[in-house]
Protein backbone atom coordinates (compact mmCIF):
# COMPACT_ATOMS: atom_id res chain seq x y z
CA UNK A 1 0.00 0.00 0.00
CA UNK A 2 1.50 3.71 -0.92
CA UNK A 3 2.48 5.79 2.05
CA UNK A 4 0.02 8.51 2.86
CA UNK A 5 2.05 10.32 5.79
CA UNK A 6 5.26 9.72 7.06
CA UNK A 7 7.81 11.50 9.09
CA UNK A 8 11.22 12.04 9.96
CA UNK A 9 12.49 12.91 13.34
CA UNK A 10 9.68 15.11 13.49
CA UNK A 11 9.89 17.02 16.73
CA UNK A 12 8.66 20.72 18.34
CA UNK A 13 10.59 22.81 20.94
CA UNK A 14 8.61 25.86 23.08
CA UNK A 15 10.93 27.03 25.59
CA UNK A 16 13.45 24.70 25.46
CA UNK A 17 11.66 21.75 25.71
CA UNK A 18 10.38 19.60 23.74
CA UNK A 19 6.77 18.70 22.94
CA UNK A 20 7.01 16.83 19.89
CA UNK A 21 10.23 14.24 19.94
CA UNK A 22 11.67 12.70 16.84
CA UNK A 23 8.61 11.57 16.23
CA UNK A 24 8.64 8.74 13.01
CA UNK A 25 5.36 8.41 11.68
CA UNK A 26 4.30 5.66 8.79
CA UNK A 27 0.47 5.85 7.47
CA UNK A 28 -0.70 3.70 4.94
CA UNK A 29 -3.55 4.64 2.15
CA UNK A 30 -7.23 3.16 3.35
CA UNK A 31 -5.95 2.90 7.02
CA UNK A 32 -7.98 4.50 9.47
CA UNK A 33 -5.03 5.74 11.96
CA UNK A 34 -5.57 6.26 15.66
CA UNK A 35 -3.40 8.65 17.34
CA UNK A 36 -3.48 7.88 21.09
CA UNK A 37 -2.42 9.76 24.02
CA UNK A 38 -3.56 11.78 26.77
CA UNK A 39 -3.90 15.13 27.14
CA UNK A 40 -0.81 17.19 26.41
CA UNK A 41 1.08 14.20 25.05
CA UNK A 42 2.08 16.30 21.59
CA UNK A 43 -1.25 14.72 19.53
CA UNK A 44 -2.61 18.17 18.41
CA UNK A 45 1.12 19.80 18.00
CA UNK A 46 2.05 16.64 15.65
CA UNK A 47 -0.87 17.35 13.25
CA UNK A 48 -0.14 20.73 13.36
CA UNK A 49 3.29 20.35 11.82
CA UNK A 50 1.71 17.28 9.34
CA UNK A 51 -1.01 20.25 8.14
CA UNK A 52 2.23 23.02 7.81
CA UNK A 53 0.37 24.77 10.78
CA UNK A 54 2.82 24.47 12.97
CA UNK A 55 6.49 24.68 11.53
CA UNK A 56 8.77 21.72 12.94
CA UNK A 57 11.77 22.53 15.17
CA UNK A 58 13.66 19.64 13.25
CA UNK A 59 12.24 16.17 11.08
CA UNK A 60 10.71 16.44 7.51
CA UNK A 61 7.15 16.04 6.75
CA UNK A 62 6.09 14.15 3.43
CA UNK A 63 2.25 13.61 2.57
CA UNK A 64 1.46 11.40 -0.89
CA UNK A 65 4.94 10.84 -1.36
CA UNK A 66 6.57 14.44 -1.63
CA UNK A 67 8.39 16.67 1.41
CA UNK A 68 6.10 19.47 1.72
CA UNK A 69 8.08 22.60 2.44
CA UNK A 70 6.70 26.42 1.76
CA UNK A 71 6.70 26.20 -2.17
CA UNK A 72 4.52 22.50 -2.28
CA UNK A 73 2.36 23.34 0.85
CA UNK A 74 -0.84 24.60 -0.89
CA UNK A 75 -0.84 22.08 -3.75
CA UNK A 76 -0.07 18.98 -1.43
CA UNK A 77 -3.02 20.43 1.08
CA UNK A 78 -5.90 20.10 -1.60
CA UNK A 79 -5.81 16.58 -1.13
CA UNK A 80 -6.10 17.19 2.39
CA UNK A 81 -9.75 17.76 4.89
CA UNK A 82 -8.48 18.45 8.53
CA UNK A 83 -10.50 19.98 11.55
CA UNK A 84 -7.89 20.24 14.12
CA UNK A 85 -8.98 20.86 18.40
CA UNK A 86 -12.24 23.07 17.66
CA UNK A 87 -14.40 24.15 14.46
CA UNK A 88 -14.12 27.39 13.20
CA UNK A 89 -17.28 28.41 12.06
CA UNK A 90 -19.48 32.39 11.61
CA UNK A 91 -22.10 32.31 14.72
CA UNK A 92 -24.02 34.65 13.29
CA UNK A 93 -24.25 32.84 9.88
CA UNK A 94 -26.15 29.34 9.51
CA UNK A 95 -24.63 26.04 9.17
CA UNK A 96 -25.22 26.37 5.40
CA UNK A 97 -24.41 29.89 5.10
CA UNK A 98 -20.58 28.76 6.86
CA UNK A 99 -20.43 26.10 4.38
CA UNK A 100 -21.20 28.16 1.44
CA UNK A 101 -18.08 29.88 2.55
CA UNK A 102 -16.34 27.11 2.27
CA UNK A 103 -17.34 26.33 -0.81
CA UNK A 104 -16.56 29.75 -2.20
CA UNK A 105 -12.98 29.21 -0.78
CA UNK A 106 -12.18 26.17 -2.17
CA UNK A 107 -13.85 26.12 -5.51
CA UNK A 108 -16.16 23.00 -4.46
CA UNK A 109 -19.27 21.52 -6.24
CA UNK A 110 -22.47 21.95 -4.97
CA UNK A 111 -23.19 18.17 -4.75
CA UNK A 112 -20.01 17.57 -2.56
CA UNK A 113 -21.94 20.26 0.10
CA UNK A 114 -24.88 18.72 0.10
CA UNK A 115 -23.23 14.90 0.70
CA UNK A 116 -21.17 16.35 3.43
CA UNK A 117 -24.33 17.41 5.30
CA UNK A 118 -25.95 14.24 4.89
CA UNK A 119 -22.93 13.07 5.93
CA UNK A 120 -22.88 14.18 8.77
CA UNK A 121 -26.50 14.31 9.54
CA UNK A 122 -26.95 18.25 9.75
CA UNK A 123 -29.80 18.25 6.73
CA UNK A 124 -32.30 19.49 9.21
CA UNK A 125 -30.67 22.00 10.97
CA UNK A 126 -28.32 24.19 8.39
CA UNK A 127 -30.77 26.77 7.80
CA UNK A 128 -30.26 27.43 11.80
CA UNK A 129 -27.77 29.76 12.54
CA UNK A 130 -24.24 28.51 14.24
CA UNK A 131 -24.71 30.37 17.59
CA UNK A 132 -27.87 28.41 18.03
CA UNK A 133 -26.09 25.48 17.85
CA UNK A 134 -25.22 22.71 20.12
CA UNK A 135 -21.30 21.37 20.85
CA UNK A 136 -22.16 18.75 19.32
CA UNK A 137 -23.83 19.97 16.03
CA UNK A 138 -20.58 22.47 16.05
CA UNK A 139 -18.83 19.73 16.01
CA UNK A 140 -20.75 17.85 12.81
CA UNK A 141 -20.54 20.93 11.23
CA UNK A 142 -16.30 21.03 11.24
CA UNK A 143 -16.75 17.51 10.27
CA UNK A 144 -18.97 18.51 7.18
CA UNK A 145 -16.27 21.01 6.32
CA UNK A 146 -13.31 19.09 6.61
CA UNK A 147 -15.36 15.91 4.06
CA UNK A 148 -16.34 18.76 1.46
CA UNK A 149 -13.79 18.16 -0.42
CA UNK A 150 -13.88 14.37 -0.09
CA UNK A 151 -9.53 14.26 0.74
CA UNK A 152 -7.29 11.87 0.60
CA UNK A 153 -6.15 12.08 3.89
CA UNK A 154 -8.49 13.35 6.56
CA UNK A 155 -6.83 14.80 9.70
CA UNK A 156 -9.82 14.91 12.92
CA UNK A 157 -9.14 15.71 16.03
CA UNK A 158 -11.03 14.86 19.05
CA UNK A 159 -13.53 14.09 16.36
CA UNK A 160 -16.48 12.45 18.92
CA UNK A 161 -15.66 15.52 21.32
CA UNK A 162 -19.19 17.07 22.35
CA UNK A 163 -21.34 14.42 21.18
CA UNK A 164 -23.90 12.32 22.64
CA UNK A 165 -23.83 8.62 22.45
CA UNK A 166 -25.76 8.13 19.62
CA UNK A 167 -23.87 10.88 17.72
CA UNK A 168 -20.07 9.36 18.92
CA UNK A 169 -21.67 6.09 17.25
CA UNK A 170 -23.02 7.85 13.94
CA UNK A 171 -19.20 9.34 13.57
CA UNK A 172 -17.74 6.44 14.20
CA UNK A 173 -19.73 4.11 11.79
CA UNK A 174 -18.96 7.43 9.53
CA UNK A 175 -15.33 7.41 9.97
CA UNK A 176 -15.07 3.12 9.61
CA UNK A 177 -17.07 3.46 6.31
CA UNK A 178 -14.73 6.68 4.74
CA UNK A 179 -12.13 3.88 3.09
CA UNK A 180 -13.60 1.94 1.33
CA UNK A 181 -16.83 4.28 0.05
CA UNK A 182 -14.93 7.29 -0.63
CA UNK A 183 -10.61 6.26 -0.61
CA UNK A 184 -9.92 8.13 2.34
CA UNK A 185 -7.17 7.65 4.30
CA UNK A 186 -8.38 8.77 8.00
CA UNK A 187 -5.86 10.14 11.01
CA UNK A 188 -7.65 10.69 14.04
CA UNK A 189 -6.69 11.74 17.30
CA UNK A 190 -8.12 10.67 20.63
CA UNK A 191 -7.79 9.47 24.37
CA UNK A 192 -10.33 7.83 24.35
CA UNK A 193 -8.82 3.82 23.54
CA UNK A 194 -12.34 1.83 23.66
CA UNK A 195 -13.83 4.14 21.07
CA UNK A 196 -10.08 3.98 18.71
CA UNK A 197 -10.60 0.00 19.01
CA UNK A 198 -13.76 0.49 17.51
CA UNK A 199 -12.38 2.32 14.58
CA UNK A 200 -9.10 2.19 13.88
CA UNK A 201 -7.19 -0.22 11.76
CA UNK A 202 -3.54 0.82 12.43
CA UNK A 203 -2.35 2.92 16.37
CA UNK A 204 0.26 5.04 17.10
CA UNK A 205 0.71 5.89 20.93
CA UNK A 206 2.75 8.87 21.60
CA UNK A 207 3.45 9.97 25.63
CA UNK A 208 5.57 12.73 26.51
CA UNK A 209 6.35 14.24 22.59
CA UNK A 210 7.33 10.20 21.99
CA UNK A 211 5.73 8.02 19.86
CA UNK A 212 6.01 4.77 22.08
CA UNK A 213 3.97 2.32 20.01
CA UNK A 214 2.84 1.91 15.74
CA UNK A 215 1.60 -0.74 14.47
CA UNK A 216 -2.18 -2.40 13.15
CA UNK A 217 -4.19 -2.73 15.80
CA UNK A 218 -4.42 -6.47 15.84
CA UNK A 219 -0.64 -6.40 16.93
CA UNK A 220 -1.67 -4.06 19.79
CA UNK A 221 -4.19 -6.86 20.52
CA UNK A 222 -1.41 -9.58 20.66
CA UNK A 223 0.10 -7.75 23.76
CA UNK A 224 -3.38 -8.24 25.39
CA UNK A 225 -2.15 -11.68 26.78
CA UNK A 226 -4.55 -13.98 28.46
CA UNK A 227 -3.95 -14.39 32.52
CA UNK A 228 -5.95 -16.34 35.11
CA UNK A 229 -7.45 -14.96 38.23
CA UNK A 230 -8.27 -16.82 41.46
CA UNK A 231 -10.12 -15.30 44.43
CA UNK A 232 -10.05 -17.84 47.76
CA UNK A 233 -11.09 -17.02 50.90
CA UNK A 234 -7.15 -17.02 52.42
CA UNK A 235 -4.81 -15.20 49.65
CA UNK A 236 -2.07 -15.08 51.51
CA UNK A 237 -2.04 -18.50 52.24
CA UNK A 238 -2.83 -19.01 48.58
CA UNK A 239 -0.12 -16.80 47.13
CA UNK A 240 2.04 -19.09 49.27
CA UNK A 241 1.10 -22.31 47.85
CA UNK A 242 1.24 -20.73 44.21
CA UNK A 243 4.81 -19.25 44.63
CA UNK A 244 6.21 -21.09 41.96
CA UNK A 245 3.68 -19.57 39.08
CA UNK A 246 4.58 -16.09 40.76
CA UNK A 247 1.22 -14.58 41.24
CA UNK A 248 0.14 -11.04 40.88
CA UNK A 249 -2.28 -9.50 43.63
CA UNK A 250 -4.85 -7.41 43.26
CA UNK A 251 -7.82 -6.42 45.29
CA UNK A 252 -7.93 -10.11 47.00
CA UNK A 253 -7.45 -11.66 43.60
CA UNK A 254 -4.27 -13.70 42.55
CA UNK A 255 -3.70 -13.35 38.98
CA UNK A 256 -1.15 -16.30 37.35
CA UNK A 257 -0.47 -15.99 33.34
CA UNK A 258 0.34 -18.38 30.35
CA UNK A 259 -1.22 -21.14 32.54
CA UNK A 260 -2.51 -24.07 30.69
CA UNK A 261 -5.86 -25.81 31.32
CA UNK A 262 -3.80 -29.06 32.83
CA UNK A 263 -1.97 -26.04 35.29
CA UNK A 264 -5.31 -24.68 36.32
CA UNK A 265 -6.89 -27.83 37.02
CA UNK A 266 -3.62 -28.84 39.11
CA UNK A 267 -4.05 -25.36 40.97
CA UNK A 268 -7.15 -25.83 42.04
CA UNK A 269 -6.76 -29.15 42.76
CA UNK A 270 -3.88 -27.96 44.82
CA UNK A 271 -5.28 -25.28 46.99
CA UNK A 272 -8.28 -27.49 47.69
CA UNK A 273 -6.18 -30.11 49.29
CA UNK A 274 -4.35 -28.09 50.98
CA UNK A 275 -7.32 -26.46 53.30
CA UNK A 276 -8.06 -23.28 50.85
CA UNK A 277 -11.38 -22.53 49.85
CA UNK A 278 -11.70 -21.09 46.27
CA UNK A 279 -14.45 -18.69 45.34
CA UNK A 280 -13.66 -18.09 41.69
CA UNK A 281 -11.82 -18.62 38.81
CA UNK A 282 -11.54 -16.63 35.79
CA UNK A 283 -10.10 -16.63 32.48
CA UNK A 284 -9.64 -12.62 31.75
CA UNK A 285 -7.58 -10.72 29.24
CA UNK A 286 -6.14 -6.84 29.52
CA UNK A 287 -8.00 -4.34 27.86
CA UNK A 288 -6.36 -2.02 25.63
CA UNK A 289 -6.49 1.07 28.69
CA UNK A 290 -4.66 -1.79 30.78
CA UNK A 291 -1.87 -2.14 27.86
CA UNK A 292 -1.94 1.64 27.44
CA UNK A 293 -0.88 2.37 31.06
CA UNK A 294 2.01 -0.47 31.01
CA UNK A 295 3.27 1.35 27.97
CA UNK A 296 3.20 4.58 29.54
CA UNK A 297 3.50 4.16 33.04
CA UNK A 298 0.32 5.89 33.81
CA UNK A 299 -1.54 5.14 36.89
CA UNK A 300 -4.50 6.36 36.25
CA UNK A 301 -7.50 6.39 33.17
CA UNK A 302 -6.79 9.20 30.33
Amino acid sequence: METIVSTEGLSKEYGGVFRVKHVDLQIREGEVYGFLGPNGAGKSTTMKMLLGLVKPTQGTVHLFGKQMNDKNRVEILRQTGALIESPSYYGHLTGMENLRVMQKLLDIPEKNLREALRIVRLENQAGKKVSHYSLGMKQRLGIAMALMRFPKLLVLDEPTNGLDPAGIEEIRELIKALPQQYGMTVMLSSHLLAEVDQMATAVGIIDHGELIFQNSLEVLRRKSAHYVAVRTQDSEEAARLLERYRPKREAGWLLLENLSDAAVAQINQQLVCSGVQVFRIEERQRSLEEIFLDLTGKEGAL
